[in-house]
């Protein structure tokens, strides 16, 4: 099979942390694999050394293979514009992954396109079409078992993940990244989109996941989903949690955010001690899992500020606590295989 060359689609977000995630992850954790960005709001420019061009043709120079939806858009589905973008890129010969809730495959005219230029679609939230209820094979995994939960959703549970991980492979360990959503599925290379599966079996998916991993590595990290006081998106998390099984929690918040996001009324996020306890009482009796460390996004923060939350947090858990990405990895990589000896 040959080297995966993205050229990724950020049409209007290339520059957003939120809509454009799964491009920004890309390029943080992928980035020798992409030779393209294509935002046709600012052509010309450079993201993180590589050229952001106008239009599909523009970017053919750069000999892309694959084109990646990068963005979330409104609703989750593409509006007229982007079908015309992907219709492009397909009749140009790349094949195209999407992250979105609409899947490329249920489009008949793109479907035909692509049979008629020999190039692949693939829709990473599409679920494996055999998923269950847990077997119990989770529980025999011959692997320690790392699971991210968090205060809210969207504040770098798979981001954490991702920097243990290669902190973990630095250090010689057999360490694996097991996604659970695109932007982790975009990454890696493989997973199952969680937030795309029945309710009933989405344990059972979680577990696939951790015994695919163990099959990979020694220590796994399982991105985490939504947050278990989140009115929304509780569910997702609770299936992770059973049916990972995990030995050790991280309990991930960004600091100086009080109230859950993206949902109506007053949902105020309680202390984060009271969060350690909240996580560590759900989980199964069969493995209780504890929380080993604070992982902190301190990206609206100063330095001294940055500094100051992640000591509060400590004092306030005592827990082990930093920002991974603006302090490196190394402190909670220590406190997770410290946590897992216990």
């Amino acid at each position: 099979m040959k080297p995966k060359r993205y050229l990724v689609l950020a049409e209007g977000f290339s520059g957003d942390p939120h809509y454009g995630k799964t491009a920004r992850g890309v390029l943080r954790y992928r980035r020798d694999d992409v030779v393209a960005i294509l935002d046709s709001t600012r052509a010309g420019e450079t993201e993180e050394g590589l050229p952001v061009v106008a239009t599909v043709n523009d970017a053919l120079c750069f000999d892309p293979t694959t084109a990646l939806v990068g963005v979330a858009t409104q609703g989750g589905r593409f509006p007229p514009e982007w079908i015309e973008l992907l219709r492009s890129c397909v009749a140009k010969g790349l094949d195209v992954e999407n992250g979105l809730h609409v899947f490329l495959e249920d489009d008949p005219e793109l479907v035909e396109l692509a049979r008629r230029h020999g190039v692949e679609l693939r829709d990473l939230r599409r679920p494996p079409a055999d998923l269950s209820t847990v077997t119990g094979e989770n529980l025999d995994v011959d692997a320690q078992i790392v699971l991210t939960v968090g205060s809210d959703c969207a504040i770098g549970k798979m981001t954490v993940c991702c920097e243990l991980d290669l902190e973990a492979r630095r250090r010689g360990l057999r360490s694996v990244f097991v996604p659970t959503g695109q932007t982790g599925i975009a990454i890696a290379g493989w997973g199952i989109a969680v937030d795309a599966v029945v309710s009933d079996f989405l344990a059972g998916a979680t577990e696939r996941l951790v015994v695919e991993g163990g099959r990979r590595g020694d220590l796994l990290w399982v991105e985490g989903q939504g947050a278990l006081l989140h009115p929304l998106y509780s569910g997702v998390t609770l299936g992770l949690m059973h049916g990972s099984v995990p030995h050790a929690y991280i309990l991930c918040h960004e600091a100086g955010r009080t109230e859950i996001e993206g949902a109506a009324g007053d949902h105020r996020i309680p202390p984060l001690s009271e969060l350690v306890e909240l996580h560590e009482r759900i989980s199964l009796p069969v493995r209780p899992a504890r929380v080993v460390a604070v992982a902190l996004n301190t990206r609206s923060s100063e330095e001294d500020a940055a500094r100051a939350a992640v000591d509060e947090a400590e004092a306030e858990t005592g827990l082990p606590a930093d920002d991974p990405v603006r302090f490196g990895a190394g402190r909670l990589l220590d406190a997770v295989l410290e946590g897992l000896k216990s």
